[in-house]
């Protein structure tokens, strides 16, 4: 190929995963390579996912994005926790929540401290020990030291794409407008050399980037690199999302996730309005019967119409093939239960940047990419069939699930957890033990023993010991502001007023 050095970049598509790309290569490659970004205000984007992860905040850092800007230009709120409700079975309940629970010592996890309190008739609940489920629980929220706060964020996608062209197209972002109608790839190598747009533009480049969602323009469209289907393990195939007005007086500082007999339904609240889907199994209930049933249960009055996503859990079998990565829903989709779409794609492109090729495409970076990518997406994938696998729901979609074989990979999790209270968190994976122990406890799962050398401790030491987590959380709670409070001091727009047409 002559000259192999990576100077040209263009990225098929726009979106969040898109933008999310030109931004971060644009901002921290600058001076290094040309970039372009070709997408076409035709064709619509997904544009359901609104809850964010912590991590995106270490994303921010990455991007030097001030928080407060960043609020105010998404109309974002504070996230602190999941709520999960209906999961075991109607009317159960349990908050998934950021941060650390408790403290343990380097033998024994805090689960374990708890547990043998449990056992001695020390009554608590788990989300006692952690100030992201107390706050949660209490709609609070502020910026705390001591102790530390770890939240995310909701926002409305289509302003946060909005934001980041504003903020990083001048660095460097070539946009160009118009559809891709031809791909053009070497005839000896297959590594793509342009793009051909309806107009007659050639676009060349010596890297792709691959954000045209679910069809994989490039990655598997032009480079046929195959696909791993999950649904096996997540059985729901379709969403029905809408925007509706905001009823509540003060938007709660979680995302709510509300299963029913056939998928579940997600209420995440940001400052002018709330966004609601329902996600089904299409073997269970029709797409008329999701659209009803989404209308009727978000109890409030839609800002646009309902549309629908129909969607394959999996992923490509290489999210990096020959001179192809792809991002976002091209490199693979996991449903929203956990609002992991964002961090997939921000922490991809965080790798891709730590990876770039500059000189040429070794081998060595493309198979670290893959392996990476491939361990976070079966690391995510697995905490996610938790939550369909151990229910007690009567419906047959549920049952089905309580009776998959799961993955290895989680069957070796859970075991752990019932024989011995252990949870783990392996290098590079996004949820930590508190996540598996919060969800596995949540789940109902419990430990047929727990370690013993809980038992040497003595009741006094014991109760010491979580009076000590307890009454710093007890303590800080009353200080905390209402989560509306805090956003109309520290994240309202300045006029406070946001055009619904614009935003819907």
């Amino acid at each position: 190929m002559g000259d192999n050095r990576i100077r040209k970049v263009v990225i098929a598509g726009g979106g969040t995963a898109g933008w999310i790309a030109a931004s971060a290569l644009a901002y921290q490659l600058q001076g290094q390579i040309e970039l372009t970004l070709v997408e076409s205000s035709k064709i619509a984007t997904v544009g359901v996912g609104e809850a964010t992860v912590p991590p995106v905040r270490n994303f921010h850092r990455f991007m030097n994005i001030d928080e407060q800007e960043f609020l105010r230009a998404v109309a974002g709120t504070f996230k602190l926790a999941i709520s999960f409700e209906n999961f075991v079975r109607p009317g159960h309940r349990y908050i998934h929540p950021f941060g650390n629970t408790g403290k343990g010592t380097l033998v024994a996890g805090f689960q374990q401290y708890w547990l043998e309190s449990l056992r001695r008739g020390m009554k608590s609940d788990l989300g006692n020990f952690s100030l992201e489920a107390m706050a949660a629980l209490e709609d609070k929220f502020a910026l705390t030291e001591n102790p530390e706060i770890n939240y995310a964020y909701h926002m409305d996608a289509a302003l946060y794409v909005e934001f980041l062209r504003k903020k990083f197209e001048r660095y460097g972002i070539n946009r160009i407008e118009g559809m891709i109608k031809e791909v053009r790839q070497n005839p000896d190598s297959g590594y793509v050399e342009a793009l051909v747009l309806d107009d007659g533009q050639v676009i060349e480049g010596d890297l792709f980037i691959d954000c045209t969602g679910f069809r994989g323009l490039l990655i598997e469209q032009t480079l046929k690199t195959g696909y791993e289907d999950w649904n096996h393990w997540l059985p729901c195939d379709r969403a029905i999302a809408v925007q509706t007005r905001s009823v509540d007086p003060s938007p709660v500082p979680y995302t709510r996730a509300i299963a029913h007999e056939a998928g579940w339904r997600w209420h995440i609240p940001v400052q002018h309005r709330v966004g609601c889907g329902l996600v089904y199994d299409s073997r269970y209930m029709s797409d008329d019967e999701a659209r009803a049933k989404l209308l009727h249960d978000v109890g409030a009055e839609p800002v646009r119409d309902p549309w629908q996503v129909k969607f394959r859990t999996g992923r490509r079998l290489k999210a990096w093939n020959k001179n192809v990565v792809a991002l976002g829903l091209a490199s693979g989709f996991i449903e929203p239960l956990e609002s992991t779409s964002i961090h997939l794609a921000m922490s991809a492109v965080m790798l891709l940047v730590e990876l770039f090729p500059s000189e040429g495409i070794p081998d060595s970076l493309v198979k670290r990419y893959n392996d990476v990518c491939r361990g976070e997406l079966e690391h995510v994938r697995d905490f996610i069939t938790l939550h369909y696998h151990a229910n007690q729901r009567d419906e047959k979609m549920w049952k089905d699930c309580r009776e998959m074989t799961l993955p290895d990979s989680l069957q070796i999790r859970i075991d752990a957890w019932r024989d011995r209270a252990h949870v783990w968190k392996d290098q590079g994976e996004l949820f930590a033990t508190t996540s598996w122990m919060h969800v596995l406890l949540g789940q109902e799962i419990m430990p047929n023993q727990h370690h013993p050398v809980t038992r040497e401790i003595s009741d006094a030491d014991l109760r010491r010991l979580l009076d000590s987590i307890r009454g710093p959380i007890d303590r800080t709670l009353p200080l905390l502001p209402l989560q509306q409070e805090f956003i109309d001091r520290y994240c309202k727009s300045p006029d406070g007023i946001w055009d619904m047409h614009r935003l819907g």
